[in-house]
């Protein structure tokens, strides 16, 4: 499977205008949140269309910048709290709001880990294998470490949740993990993000059950 600049438009399109229909299902505001996840993925694959183009066509370095910078604040700084951070605000099961404010936690220093990361690390994005590798000096021996947190804080609320829904969605994200391991290793960023963008599209069935239910019956 190979992908390409019109493969990351075409999804980033598709999830995006998803994204904004999701936003009408939302009932709450507690829900807002959780809505915006498929339109950030959206807008993340079409900063990734714009490396590609970048890639494909030298001498586009502000544009590779600029592009490659806002898919890794998406991917780097904005997922690790995202999730637990939109189940939580939805979430009123006490016991499981206090997991949620745990794994919210992690998240949020992996999240400024990260953040340090790109301030300091110069990142090069290159094709690799028809797909995209955003190659980094960052700490060797914390990649792992920080990987294992990521995939915790990002797939583990939604398993967590009692919200009627999210366990299929955690389910589907890390099915999606685990093929970008397997046979993307080298350009997992890339790959899962791109997964995890289709499947953000069940967000938009999520709320949907949420809209069919009584509103005393939400949680």
């Amino acid at each position: 499977m190979c992908f390409s600049a019109v493969a990351s438009f075409t999804a980033g399109a598709i999830i995006s205008a998803t994204g904004i229909a999701t936003e009408i299902k939302v009932q709450k505001p507690s829900q807002r949140l959780f809505a915006s996840i498929p339109l950030i993925f959206g807008i993340q694959q079409i900063a990734e269309g714009f490396v590609w183009i970048s890639l494909q066509n030298p001498g586009q370095l502000l544009m590779q910048d600029i592009s490659t910078y806002i898919f890794l604040f998406a991917s780097d700084i904005i997922w690790p709290v995202m999730i637990a951070a939109s189940c939580l605000l939805m979430e009123e099961n006490p016991q499981k709001r206090k997991i949620l404010r745990f794994l919210l936690l992690p998240g949020i220093a992996l999240s400024l880990y990260y953040a340090i990361c790109l301030l300091f690390v110069k990142v090069k994005p290159e094709i690799l294998n028809c797909h995209i590798n955003y190659a980094g000096d960052f700490p060797h021996l914390l990649v792992i470490p920080a990987f294992l947190v990521y995939l915790v804080v990002t797939i583990t609320p939604l398993l967590v949740s009692s919200i009627k829904g999210t366990f299929w969605l955690g389910i589907m994200l890390f099915l999606g993990v685990v093929v970008s391991v397997i046979f993307y290793i080298e350009n997992v960023t890339s790959v899962w993000c791109f997964f995890g963008a289709t499947i953000s599209v069940m967000i938009y069935w999520v709320l949907s059950i949420q809209k069919k239910m009584p509103i005393e019956n939400i949680y």
